[in-house]
């Protein structure tokens, strides 16, 4: 058969969607390999489960649980630190990398994470990648109890070039409107404590990247004594999530008055996203221990410390802002969650919205 342009007939013998770069039987193999245990994420809610056209979930039981339930969203994904699992072939850890990213996003407005779609792009579908992509992922969702409810797989040669790879997920949950958590009772005389990051997350890959195996002149199997391991295996430090213990502080009606998941832009640019007009943060950079991939990276590239701040976390995960009253009730609730410590790192003062490290 062929196809008619301007009044010709090109032959396009033998031709078909493989030819051309996409193999369907390789995504039907993917989806085979994965289907179940993403299946073993789903809450009753969820209505249709892989292959269907969309996801559908029953908002019902919601209604009966909240008076004025809102929904929150956002989408994310795992930047160019997918090329450091490309260097190290080794793709288990950034499917946890996108859910926590997300998960981080939505919890610090006070919300209950319930559904998570993802979209995995590439130039050449690989069955063994999407499986360890998807491992990862559907082990974080079972974790939080959060459906991964399904997504795309694109395979788009010439759209990406060979070997690359695209991660990126949307993640849905729900909030009683009025314990939205935004910032706006935050006072000067509140205090910060945090949450320590376990590196870089997924934040400031570009630079880091350059620094480690440009400037430094790395590789991923590199080992530095000061990291206690290879420089690969610290990139891919899987980021932490913190939907359990902020869920169980918010249960435990913790007058929490602001959060920010540290992200990019740091702990300058994060934080002044919640606070009010009239609110400047003041950080003690002496009280949450500084990790040593940072150490690295700032002699690395003689940065300076505004730098540093506001490209990495600097060890910070994520901050709330409470009332100096609800410090040791924090520490009490959270004793179920040792591998979350808590340091208070900094204060509310009068001033515009501004970070100021001390």
């Amino acid at each position: 058969m062929g196809e008619r342009i301007a009044g010709e007939i090109i032959v396009m013998s033998g031709m078909n969607y493989k030819s051309a770069g996409v193999d369907i039987e390789a995504g039907n193999e993917a989806v085979r390999r994965i289907k179940q245990s993403v299946e073993s994420t789903f809450s009753p809610c969820v209505l249709t489960g892989i292959g269907s056209f969309g996801a559908m979930f029953d908002l019902k039981p919601l209604m009966q649980q909240y008076q004025h339930p809102v929904l929150v969203q956002s989408i994310d994904g795992v930047g160019t630190k997918i090329m450091i699992a490309k260097m190290m072939q080794k793709f288990d850890t950034i499917g946890i990398d996108l859910v926590s990213a997300t998960a981080n996003d939505i919890i610090v407005l006070g919300a209950k994470p319930l559904t998570l779609l993802d979209y995995i792009a590439n130039d050449k579908l690989k069955p063994d990648v999407i499986e360890q992509i998807m491992i990862g992922m559907v082990n974080a969702c079972r974790e939080n109890a959060i459906s991964l409810v399904g997504g795309e797989t694109a395979e788009m040669p010439g759209t990406y070039l060979p070997g690359e790879h695209d991660l990126v997920g949307v993640i849905t949950g729900v909030v009683e409107r009025d314990k939205a958590i935004l910032g706006k009772d935050i006072v000067a005389g509140d205090v910060i404590v945090a949450f320590p990051s376990s590196g870089l997350h997924t934040n400031g890959y570009s630079l880091a990247r350059k620094l480690f195996f440009e400037i430094g002149k790395y590789h991923v199997n590199s080992h530095l004594p000061e990291l206690g391991h290879s420089v690969g295996e610290e990139l891919l430090a899987p980021h932490i999530n913190y939907t359990r213990p902020v869920l169980h502080l918010l249960a435990k009606e913790i007058p929490i008055k602001g959060m920010a998941h540290i992200t990019g832009g740091g702990l300058l640019e994060n934080i002044p996203r919640i606070l009010p007009a009239n609110c400047a943060v003041e950080i003690d950079r002496n009280t949450c221990p500084v990790l040593p991939i940072f150490n690295v990276l700032r002699q690395l590239g003689q940065l300076e410390d505004n730098e540093m701040y506001r490209t990495f976390n600097m060890g910070v995960g994520l901050i709330m802002i409470v009332p100096q009253s609800a410090v040791e009730s924090m520490r009490v609730e959270l004793k179920i969650f040792p591998d979350f410590p808590l340091y208070e790192i900094g204060q509310v003062v009068s001033g515009k919205p501004e970070v100021r490290l001390l």
